[in-house]
């Protein structure tokens, strides 16, 4: 193998010398079939023409910092040629009713398989997904129950015993009455078609109107708009026609009669004359309108509700509750009759996987002889596809819970055995970190399947940056060595062992020293406090009841610390943390009753809690990096100033491009358009006028001139000998913008006062690149140096926000509470390491440090290794997941949780 030279070079090998340096034949097919796929000159997004060879039929793992350019080359360039080199393949005919793969930017792939790519996070299953319908589980169940169940004669309702009656579709013949009868098929049995309780249509859950939420403040009178819906869902005259009913308008609400009241809220639907005065001007007109009560207006306007706009404005009106007729089991009556060794499918449904395959594997058993080969049969085939669920750490998760309740970690090991189930040969399968969401234990499991894939005859590349996983790889592809315009090159290639031994790998180092157990010696990345000194600034007590899984707790968190709740998959850290301790936190700080989940707390000195979690930043594509930071109002004042504006008669509202004058009329500032294509779904693609910068051409004629690296030097950024920016920093430690090689990744715009940026080419810079060609604008460079020392600065100022990871969308959350006083203040964090490569995980550390050091208490729920090791305090759940976890198992320093023999995250610290 060659030896990988310093620096961003791209590291290329010979496919002679891969050959040598693997022990295998080259790919030109000398000696058998090609043993590794040749990339040549792949430029997809920002990756600079790389040169690499990927083996086949191995574990290839995917390295480097966030934006370095990983799933650019797994997904961007090997899944994407290897999906559409397998789609030529097919016929026109087949191929129209496909989506269609462009070619990928790339000069030559060659020798790469048909390719499936299970994505990183797995879309959000509709309210009718269950994880048994995900897993295909259920319809083991279902065939099970229509085969082999014993049913209830429907004239009668006496149970036949199981019998071939339904498998050989004859008729069941009633021992009590006589009656012939059809025994149900599995399509019976489904709540999605003919088993669906009618009441819910098959959900388990009915939408009931909340009559609290129609009049949420009963100080108000009528006519002052007591009565929400009738302001926002009906015409505002119903308050006149209310008035004709006999209720007074103009008491507060909740000075009405029992009877007044319930006029508003069911009163029946007369016809009334009334004469109504319009809101502007004296115009009068007589009219008779019928009386719609508050609770029939939120039903109507449900019913009417076409998308998701309309079924928002109703939403807040609207109780969700499990449906009163099923229980919440979807299943209609006739689809819960059938029993199998005394039980019904509902009741089947609801056990954990666990239970589930020890249920099945005794159903043969149980029944008579000649039904037992048929049983044998189906249960073997729920067990296979269990076995793989159960590998995955998955037996604590029950049947019937909602596809749409599960973790993203969870959703993608589904779908990664479903993918291991079909057991084919020769495909390359491209995963996209397979470890987010996973316990270390768990990691096992995962790295099982991913061999069981290699031993069918296949190939796996994985882009991760779990140190672990990445430790077990045959052979590892690091790219970088920077983010964005600063990476794209492959800065070392070899085993786990050749990265730790190469001094130009960044992930290297984070290999570590292994041992037995599979654990990792690392540094401390922060300073932790000393474990007589935890609760020296107080402490939070809290007694909790039993919730879902979670059995009643006690609970003692040190505040002004940093703490780490841990645990595998389903132990109850989510419950304990965002379903109980941060509500009963909020309504201590409101002045409320506690709530039904938590029996006690006392917390020292908290005055304020807030949720830092992954939910999409904004709802569609206007919501920007540039916008949710603020920097764009700095850039728009900035562009406002221009001779150029000046003269045109531009203000700064001129320069947004959701409501401005120089926004794209061709895509209304969105950056894309939308295509009708008939019958398939609306297809959307960059806009063809703007390219996707969101302005009219009009806004390249604008140029705001900056300020020249010598100016800036005036102004406190000069460049440092070795490059780094030194702009005021808020994380000790953390990597600086370089204006090393920036003219260059400003596409050739120099930093000069000549020239100047466009409001477009300064919105496609990353946030690092921003940093120096707005380093004049001094409220626009704090934000974005917050942005760059919370480790966004690969991100681009108009990268839409709903498309951020849930790691980069809670960093982004954090940039306004930084630089501030935090004293009293509770921050709470789900997962916030995930996509986050080690080096990035330690800049993290550093801004929780500094809230911390500001005085706030941040709690996280974690699974990085390296992260908990750094905490100062561990509350670590288990001891497994669903009814094996749900209680503290071990609490205190990350030493003393290594030390404990009863956790299973000690185990691995």
């Amino acid at each position: 193998m060659a030896s990988c030279p310093q620096g961003p070079s791209t590291v290329h090998a010979s496919s002679a010398e891969f050959a040598a340096a693997q022990g295998l034949s080259a790919a030109s097919g000398v000696g058998g079939a090609p043993d590794h796929i040749e990339v040549r000159g792949a430029r997809v997004h920002n990756l600079r023409g790389v040169d690499v060879d990927i083996p086949l039929g191995k574990l290839v793992g995917i390295a480097g910092v966030s934006g370095s350019g990983k799933s650019s080359l797994a997904l961007g360039v090997l899944y994407a040629e290897g999906s559409r080199r397998y789609l030529e393949a097919l016929s026109t005919y087949t191929r129209r009713r496909m989506g269609q793969a462009a070619h990928a930017d790339v000069d030559d792939v060659r020798y790469v398989p048909a390719a499936l790519a299970l994505h990183q996070r797995p879309s959000v299953p509709g309210v009718r997904s269950t994880f048994g319908t995900m897993t295909e589980l259920l319809n083991g169940l279902r065939l099970l129950f229509s085969r082999v169940g014993s049913h209830a004669c429907p004239h009668c309702g006496t149970y036949a015993l199981p019998s071939m009656a339904v498998a050989a579709e004859q008729p069941i013949v009633c021992a009590s009455c006589g009656q012939r009868f059809w025994g149900p098929g599995a399509e019976d049995l489904a709540f999605n078609s003919g088993g669906a309780c009618p009441t819910c249509s098959g959900t388990g859950i009915v939408r009931t109107v909340n009559e609290a939420a129609l009049v949420p403040d009963e100080s108000k009178t009528i006519n002052e708009g007591a009565v929400l819906p009738w302001g926002s869902l009906m015409w505002d005259l119903m308050k006149q026609v209310c008035g004709e009913m006999g209720v007074r308008l103009d008491v507060p609400f909740r000075d009405l009669t029992p009877a007044e009241r319930d006029i508003v809220f069911h009163g029946p639907a007369e016809k009334k004359h009334i004469l109504y005065q319009a809101k502007k001007g004296d115009n009068f007109a007589e009219l008779d309108f019928t009386y719609y009560n508050a609770v029939y207006t939120v039903e109507n306007a449900l019913a009417k509700a076409k998308d998701e706009k309309g079924l928002a404005r109703v939403a807040k009106f609207l109780a969700e509750g499990p449906c009163p007729d099923c229980g919440g089991t979807r299943l209609s009556a006739a689809a819960r009759a059938p029993r199998v060794r005394g039980i019904n499918l509902a009741q089947a449904a609801e056990m954990t996987l666990d239970e589930a395959v020890s249920w099945v594997d005794g159903v043969p058993a149980s029944l008579p002889a000649e039904l037992r080969p048929m049983a044998v049969s189906i249960c073997e085939s729920f067990l296979h596809t269990a076995r793989r669920l159960l590998e995955l750490g998955l037996g604590y998760l029950s049947l019937d819970r909602a596809g749409a309740t599960l973790s993203t970690g969870e959703r993608q090991r589904v779908q990664l055995a479903r993918a291991v189930r079909n057991r084919t040969t020769g495909v390359m399968y491209v995963l996209d970190e397979p470890s987010i969401g996973l316990h270390p234990a768990n990691i096992d499991g995962l790295l099982g399947v991913m061999r069981d894939l290699i031993a069918d005859g296949n190939s796996v590349v994985m882009v991760d940056h779990d140190t672990r996983i990445l430790s077990q790889a045959d052979w590892l592809v690091e790219m970088g060595p920077e983010a964005g315009a600063g990476g794209g090159h492959v800065v070392a290639q070899g085993t786990p062992a050749d990265l730790r031994a190469n001094p130009a790998s960044i992930i290297g180092p984070y290999l570590g020293d292994w041992d037995g157990e599979g654990g990792r010696q690392c540094d401390e990345w922060r300073s932790r406090c000393s474990i007589d000194d935890l609760f020296a600034a107080g402490g939070i007590h809290m007694e909790t009841n039993a919730l879902h899984t979670v059995h009643p707790l006690v609970v003692d968190l040190p505040v002004n610390r940093l703490i780490a709740v841990t645990g595998m998959s389903g132990s109850g850290k989510t419950t304990m943390v965002l379903e109980e301790l941060i509500p009963v936190l909020t309504s201590v700080i409101a002045g409320e009753s506690l709530p039904c989940a938590v029996r006690s707390i006392k917390a020292d000195g908290v005055s304020r809690v807030q949720l830092v979690d992954a939910t999409p930043i904004g709802a569609n594509v206007r919501s920007t990096v540039a916008t949710y930071s603020g920097v764009l109002d700095d850039l728009r004042r900035a562009f406002a100033r221009t001779e150029t504006a000046k003269a045109a008669g531009l203000k700064a509202g001129a320069f947004s491009y959701n409501t401005g004058k120089l926004r794209c009329p061709t895509c209304d500032g969105t950056g894309q358009v939308s295509l009708d294509v008939q019958f398939l779904p609306d297809v959307d693609v960059p806009c063809p006028d703007c390219r996707g910068n969101r302005y009219s051409a009009q806004a390249d004629a604008i140029r705001w001139p900056g300020k020249t690296k010598e100016t800036l030097a005036g102004k406190g950024v000069a460049p440092n000998p070795d490059g780094a920016h030194a702009a005021g920093a808020l994380v000790g430690g953390a990597g600086r913008a370089s204006f090393a090689g920036m003219d260059e990744s400003l596409g050739g715009v120099a930093l000069s006062g000549e020239s100047g940026h466009t409001l477009p080419e300064l919105m496609a810079m990353s946030v690092d690149e921003a940093l120096v060609a707005c380093a004049s604008l001094k409220k626009a460079r704090e934000r974005l140096q917050t942005l760059h020392d919370l480790g966004l600065g690969y991100l681009t100022l108009g990268e839409a926000t709903p498309a951020l990871s849930g790691g980069e969308a809670q960093r982004l959350k954090l940039a306004s509470e930084m630089g501030r006083a935090q004293n009293g203040s509770l921050f709470v964090f789900d997962e916030p390491t995930i996509g986050l490569h080690p080096r990035d995980v330690r800049t993290l550390l550093g801004v929780f440090q500094h809230l911390v050091e500001q005085g706030a208490t941040v709690v996280v729920i974690e699974h990085d290794l390296d992260f908990i090791r750094n905490a100062d305090y561990v509350v670590d759940l288990g001891p497994g997941g669903g009814q094996a976890g749900g209680r503290i198992v071990a609490t205190g320093t990350p030493e003393q949780i290594a030390a404990n023999p009863d956790s299973m995250t000690g185990r691995y610290l």
